[in-house]
């Protein structure tokens, strides 16, 4: 069964627990579900859908950060859920095997609830024809021994292990190196 509007509004239950400080910045992702219903997790639904993003740590504090080719940035595996995701996030780590070719035998959630939502706009794309929306983006860590990484060359051209200090966007930066221990 796709994920469903209630497993969305559960999920930022659970991570409003953690992080009541975030409530107004996430009121859009409320407001969208209850508008949108179980079509938040469409890539179609144009008022702002889910993704779901992959922080894989290894034992010495590095990251894996991916180059989107279609965006020319430096991110986190991840990207748009599908049909066959249950949860946000089994689809990020299907995301994460998609793009690295790092598979869910080889990691480790660090826990149910996300690390990070991130709620972020999407520029208009005259070519899939889209116009400019919002993504909520709900990052997972995970922890890995893995260091093999092979690549979704349609999607990605470059892979690094970075560690999380190089991180830019808060509060992710300090809660990818919170959850390393490191300084």
């Amino acid at each position: 069964m796709p994920i469903t509007a209630q497993h969305v509004r559960d999920t930022v239950a659970a991570y409003l627990a953690d992080h009541p400080e975030e409530k107004d910045a996430l009121s859009a992702v409320g407001e969208v579900v209850e508008q949108a219903g179980d079509s938040v997790a469409s890539r179609k639904e144009f008022r702002g859908h889910v993704t779901a993003g992959a922080a894989l740590v290894r034992p010495d504090g590095r990251v894996l950060t991916i180059e989107h080719r279609a965006l020319r940035k430096w991110l986190l595996p991840g990207g748009h859920v599908e049909d066959s995701d249950t949860t946000l996030r089994e689809a990020a780590l299907r995301e994460l095997a998609e793009e690295t070719g790092i598979s869910s035998d080889q990691v480790e959630p660090a826990s149910d609830a996300p690390l990070h939502i991130d709620v972020h706009s999407i520029p208009v794309n005259d070519h899939k024809g889209e116009p400019e929306h919002l993504h909520f983006d709900f990052r997972f860590l995970f922890r890995t021994t893995a260091d093999a990484v092979e690549l979704q060359e349609e999607e990605v051209t470059n892979y690094s292990w970075q560690f999380a200090d190089m991180l830019t966007a808060e509060p992710l930066r300090s809660r990818v190196m919170a959850a390393t221990n490191r300084p």
